[in-house]
């Protein structure tokens, strides 16, 4: 099954879009997170992604709000919901599933504290847990995408694999927000390389793109998360779900 996820991200209570993970291009499309995730909900999604940022730049008294829209989504929308951002003790996932998340993303905590996947594999289950393979040029960065490691992404998602990781999610900073085309190849490389299911992001612009990122769902490419394509309105998300479908 190829899933397309609708993207909610989250600063200050407000919906808005990053280029590159940079905070200083924002773009903020509503004040609402709510009406949004109605929204996605009415066209058809039954994942939303919503990340919160001010948790992921270590805000935590910024991010709270964060989560009070979150436990506001998950209450009134009957959709699944996939959330991250600051997730980085056992305490954060706690919150995040009583809030209301189906899953939960980590990102910083897998590269920096893998006890603590193992912790949160054993009592959530795999199913529950998505792991951020979040790379610049191919070599992880963490911490809100500000810090750079020298460790490569696929090395990073073979470990995760090893210890019961079923699913990833992948994204390629550079093209975060930029509606240059997803790396479609490297994402499926990736994915046959680690065994994971993973789930593509960033550079989403249209259909052709979806459509290229099924090409390779043989390989292990299990969704993409949409983003900024569906708040301009190059790319319609039930026409992203109908292509899935169709896979």
């Amino acid at each position: 099954m190829f899933t397309v996820y609708a993207a909610i991200d989250i600063r200050n209570g407000n919906v808005v879009r990053l280029k590159q993970g940079d905070p200083a291009q924002q773009t903020t499309y509503s004040q609402d997170p709510i009406a949004v995730a109605n929204r996605w909900a009415s066209e058809g999604a039954s994942w939303l992604h919503v990340v919160n940022l001010d948790g992921a730049f270590g805000d935590a008294a910024t991010g709270r709000p964060n989560r009070q829209a979150l436990s506001a989504i998950a209450s009134s929308i009957k959709i699944k919901v996939q959330f991250g951002g600051g997730l980085r003790t056992i305490e954060d996932i706690k919150a995040a599933f009583d809030a209301g998340a189906d899953r939960v993303v980590l990102g910083t905590a897998a590269a920096e504290d893998p006890r603590l996947v193992s912790e949160t594999l054993a009592r959530y289950g795999a199913e529950r847990v998505v792991i951020g393979l979040d790379s610049r040029d191919g070599m992880i960065v963490t911490r809100g995408w500000k810090q750079s490691t020298q460790m490569p992404a696929a090395e990073l998602g073979v470990l995760m694999h090893q210890m019961g990781v079923v699913h990833a999610l992948y994204t390629e900073v550079g093209r975060d927000g930029m509606m240059t085309g997803p790396a479609a190849e490297m994402t499926g490389a990736l994915a046959q390389l680690t065994e994971l299911q993973i789930i593509a992001s960033g550079g989403v612009r249209n259909l052709d793109d979806i459509k290229e990122l099924l090409m390779y769902a043989h390989r292990g490419v299990a969704g993409v998360i949409i983003g900024r394509s569906l708040y301009e309105g190059t790319l319609s998300l039930r026409e992203s779900i109908e292509a899935a479908k169709g896979y």
